[in-house]
């Protein structure tokens, strides 16, 4: 037990800033998020509860992008809903409790699913890449580099 001692301001500041903890069956999956990127680990009482959700999930999908293989691509399952399966080619949010989901279904429909932030649940899903000739498509990659030039 360390004997760090810190100052009203400290304490306020480590309550609002962003904290991750996870436990995994087996230690050597590393199949879960770490660390909170410097960008998320900023005080930032202006953030909306839509831009706080989504620059959360970004990480997760760039974090299970990682560890898929060439043939799949990332996916969502939309929890206590027939929403179906969205492949994930698009992501957004509206402030202050938006969040919005672009892609295309299994059969191949343009999708977009609106959400509230009360209501997100999603379930990340590995799918086969639609065209077998061309790298899959990593849509985190993308998400996390709009979210550091923001």
């Amino acid at each position: 037990m360390g004997d760090n001692i810190k100052t009203s301001a400290e304490a306020v500041e480590a309550a609002v800033l962003p904290c991750l903890h996870e436990v995994h069956a087996d230690p050597e999956a590393k199949a879960g998020l770490t660390t909170v990127p410097e960008a998320l680990n900023k005080l930032a009482d202006h953030k909306s509860a839509a831009r706080w959700a989504y620059e959360r999930l970004i990480l997760y999908i760039q974090n299970f992008e990682e560890q898929l293989d060439g043939e799949h691509e990332v996916a969502m399952g939309f929890v206590g809903g027939e929403a179906g399966v969205l492949r994930i080619e698009g992501m957004g949010y509206f402030d202050p409790d938006i969040i919005t989901f672009y892609g295309t279904d299994g059969a191949g429909g343009k999708t977009q699913l609106v959400q509230h932030v009360t209501q997100l649940n999603v379930m990340l899903r590995a799918l086969p890449k639609p065209q077998q000739d061309k790298p899959a498509n990593r849509i985190g990659f993308k998400l996390a580099s709009d979210l550091e030039e923001t």
